[in-house]
């Protein structure tokens, strides 16, 4: 049992490490570690406004808040689902997409000393231990965990 306790120890400091660099990097570009969620998890999905609340563990008027201010910013917009006109989604703009693509690439360039330390099959090792740990099956970088529904744009 004491190599779960050194697991568990190792994986929280490597959390604290990984959002440490996620918040400095989010509020350069000031942009709250929510934010960063919200716009990694829509950069490949058009979720409904509930899915993403239920997804993010917030309720309804945060999250219409939180997409409110980021429309204001032209990060994301709103529009009826294809699939239900009663409902709403949430899409990522093109001013939104570039600022991900640029926040992602600033998280690569911070982490990648981290990375460096390891060898290539080390690297893919770890990739698939914590692809299984959250549940993935792909070495999806951005950032997410869980499922959402993959609706295009």
């Amino acid at each position: 049992m004491r190599s779960d306790v050194a697991l568990e120890d190792a994986l929280v400091r490597t959390s604290f490490r990984v959002m440490a660099v996620l918040t400095r990097i989010g509020s350069e570009h000031d942009l709250s570690l929510t934010q960063l969620r919200v716009l990694g998890l829509l950069r490949d999905r058009r979720p409904r406004m509930t899915e993403l609340a239920a997804f993010l563990g917030l309720d309804k008027s945060t999250m219409s808040g939180l997409v409110e201010r980021a429309e204001r910013r032209g990060l994301v917009a709103r529009g009826k689902s294809a699939e239900d006109r009663r409902a709403v989604d949430v899409f990522i703009t093109p001013a939104g997409h570039e600022l991900a693509e640029r926040v992602q690439e600033e998280v690569r360039a911070t982490l990648a000393p981290l990375l460096d330390r390891l060898r290539a099959d080390e690297r893919r090792l770890l990739t698939g231990l914590l692809d299984s740990l959250s549940g993935g099956g792909t070495a999806d970088t951005r950032g997410v965990t869980g499922t959402l529904p993959v609706n295009g744009p």
